[in-house]
């Protein structure tokens, strides 16, 4: 079988779908047909040739969903990627999911023109990497945590434009609490590095939540809610725009400005 897979021969379509993988704890076919351009049963065929070679593990986590893949540790060498290997939390099932979808959306232009879109795991990955003294590109919290590090918080998406502006992506599909929430929105107002933060909501209460927080921690001119109707485009379609006006700005401007 070890054999065998040495003699896979990897393209340039499954190298851009292992480094999409590598980005995320977990994707789904319907992911990997929008983010290729193909067909249901070709992306479905990609993704068993890459499983059966070793790059990709796939499980079906729950009944009635469709399976879950992810890269593997072969997989990650075999882009040089720095990654550590995802591990899957279920409860964050949902969310994983619909942050594969953002990342599909914000590299189809929805968000605005885009130099880059690093993902939380990349984020996260750097900042583990660094020497001491180096600027990290996690927003401080305040105070210590493991080993001695500073407290770190991690938006969901870091969206970086022509002009080298960055826009954190916060998907929240629920409620973190006033303390938490206040905790990180204060580490976002005193970051220098973050230009706007982007929160992308699907309940009402959490958006003025929000909105409420902000205004009180004097960061109102920094902080853009909307409210996302749905973050998974058309399978098979481009991505495109899935957000509409909560009171706050369009999505797209705060990214162009």
């Amino acid at each position: 079988m070890e054999r065998a897979r040495r003699k896979v021969h990897l393209t340039d379509r499954d190298r851009e779908l292992l480094a999409f993988l590598g980005e995320h704890r977990l994707v789904l076919a319907d992911h990997v047909q929008t983010l290729l351009g193909v067909s249901g049963s070709a992306a479905a065929a990609r993704l068993r040739g890459l499983a059966a070679a070793g790059y990709v593990a796939s499980r079906r986590i729950f009944h009635g969903q469709p399976a879950a893949h992810q890269i593997t540790q072969r997989g990650l060498r075999a882009i040089n990627s720095e990654l550590p290997r995802p591990r899957i939390d279920l409860r964050c099932y949902r969310h994983d999911v619909d942050l594969a979808w953002l990342w599909l959306i914000a590299r189809s232009g929805t968000f605005g023109p885009l130099s880059r879109v690093i993902s939380e795991r990349s984020l996260r990955s750097h900042d583990a990497r660094r020497r001491d003294g180096a600027d990290p590109l996690g927003v401080r919290l305040g105070g210590v945590g493991p080993q001695g590090r500073p407290r770190l918080h991690y938006p969901d998406l870091m969206l970086v434009t022509p002009k080298a502006r960055r826009i954190a992506v916060e998907l929240e599909l629920s409620s973190k609490g006033v303390r938490r929430r206040e905790q990180i929105l204060a580490g976002y107002g005193s970051d220098a590095h973050v230009d706007a933060v982007l929160y992308l909501v699907k309940d009402a209460q959490i958006a003025r939540s929000i909105q409420a927080s902000a205004r009180r921690l004097g960061i109102s001119w920094l902080v853009h809610v909307q409210w996302a109707r749905s973050v998974q485009p058309e399978v098979g379609a481009p991505a495109t725009r899935t957000t509409e006006r909560t009171g706050a700005r369009e999505t797209a401007p705060v990214a162009a400005r």
